[in-house]
């Protein structure tokens, strides 16, 4: 089984001689090496590129180690281009562990035939040096583990099969290619501790790290639930009998997200069209480390069902915010009372916006209604979705809102 990763590629090919530093950035064991040294580089051989035109750094690796010294691999890079007036393709992974690594990027440049590619794992590198420093020169290219459509492309399974086993075990590829389901379970939770959560804690320098997994946990137990840290430190003196301080809780949170490993969706207020600072969803970006972390005992399908939404979104492009209508209306005794309903996600992307419910079954008529209620309280003609397990067709109800089955919007 081989994954192409086309949507990926194709970004990179668009991306080619642009005069910009690409940079992949995920997770860890996403795959990010695999695109660059495996897919793409497949790709400039197969149009012709020579191989000794091909420059890979793996700087995590023993071999290249001297790499992570910023002169000596510029004077490395520089050297190699310099041989003729061909173009040159430089491929760095990991590139956070380089000293000085703006320096370099930006000294790359200025070098005529060279194209630059990076990878890297940790979101602050992005988020602190390369936006300052790199902003109109470097075009952030984020891969996310395999999405449903991807693993059916090349599955021969039934695409039922193929659900239970992606809510349960998620996207990542190497879990995704073992064929034991008890060993899937074992890699995902290897990977936790001895991966992730070994990152962060030695990242980090965290003293307590009984305690970050503790947050993380929560975290997981709470997808597509509004919370913040006050409220979360308030579970924690409920449920643990454990005081934490909001502020690291925040903190913690931050290393979660700077890791890839969750991402934060803010509320906005659709009529007022402003953002309400809190309380905030937290969703995961691969589920299968989500239940791993709650050892596969809280296998929701319907936050589940909504957190993958959520990452397709995400990976077609849309910035996603959580969206809320308010109204008023008489209540028993004639009062008027204020009233908020929810939709779940916010979806634009530059002019285009679209609204989406994620409901996993819509059994009767009061459950549409009330699913369809705040999409007709927009008040506006923004293309509204309700995505739902029930099999459906696809079909536009009287009130212009879309009704789709989940597998017919994944895999469309």
């Amino acid at each position: 089984m081989r994954f192409e990763r086309e949507h990926y590629i194709n970004k990179l090919i668009s991306s080619k001689h642009n005069h910009l530093i690409k940079i992949v950035t995920g997770l860890r064991r996403v795959g990010k090496s695999y695109l660059l040294f495996n897919l793409y580089k497949q790709h400039l051989l197969t149009n012709g590129v020579d191989v000794n035109h091909i420059i890979e750094l793996q700087l995590d690796s023993f071999a290249h180690r001297k790499y992570r010294k910023a002169e000596t691999l510029y004077e490395y890079v520089e050297n190699l281009t310099n041989q003729d007036s061909q173009m040159y393709y430089v491929m760095i992974d990991e590139v956070q562990m380089l000293e000085d690594f703006v320096d370099v990027l930006n000294g790359f440049l200025h070098i005529e035939n060279l194209d630059v590619y990076v990878t890297g794992s940790n979101a602050k590198f992005l988020s602190s040096d390369i936006v300052t420093e790199f902003r109109g020169r470097g075009v952030q290219i984020h891969l996310q583990p395999l999405s449903f459509k991807e693993i059916k492309e090349v599955s021969d399974e039934d695409t039922s099969s193929l659900w239970r086993d992606y809510i349960y075990y998620g996207g990542l590829p190497m879990v995704v290619l073992e064929n034991d389901k008890a060993r899937k379970a074992e890699v995902l939770q290897e990977l936790l501790k001895e991966t992730y959560l070994s990152d962060i804690i030695n990242r980090n320098s965290v003293k307590n790290d009984a305690e970050l997994e503790e947050l993380f946990c929560l975290l997981a137990s709470n997808i597509g639930t509004l919370t913040n840290p006050n409220k979360l430190a308030n579970t924690f003196v409920s449920e643990k009998k454990v005081k934490i301080g909001h502020n690291t809780i925040k903190t913690y949170i931050d290393y979660f997200i700077d890791s890839f490993l969750i991402n934060k969706a803010v509320r906005y207020d659709i009529k007022g069209k402003k953002y309400i600072d809190t309380p905030y969803k937290y969703y995961f970006a691969d589920l299968g480390l989500r239940n791993a972390l709650l050892n596969f005992r809280q296998v929701e399908p319907t936050h589940i069902m909504e957190n993958i939404i959520y990452n397709h979104l995400i990976g077609h492009g849309y910035k996603v915010d959580v969206g809320c209508v308010t109204f008023y209306q008489k209540d028993d005794e004639g009062k008027t009372v204020r009233i908020t309903l929810e939709i779940d996600f916010v979806c634009n992307r530059g002019s285009e916006r679209v609204y989406i419910q994620s409901a996993y079954s819509l059994p009767d008529e009061d459950k549409q209604k009330q699913e369809q209620r705040s999409l007709t309280l927009t008040n506006d003609s923004f293309t509204k979705i309700i995505i739902t397990t029930d099999d459906i067709p696809t079909h536009t109800t009287a009130n212009g809102i879309i009704m789709m089955n989940v597998f017919d919007y994944l895999l469309g």
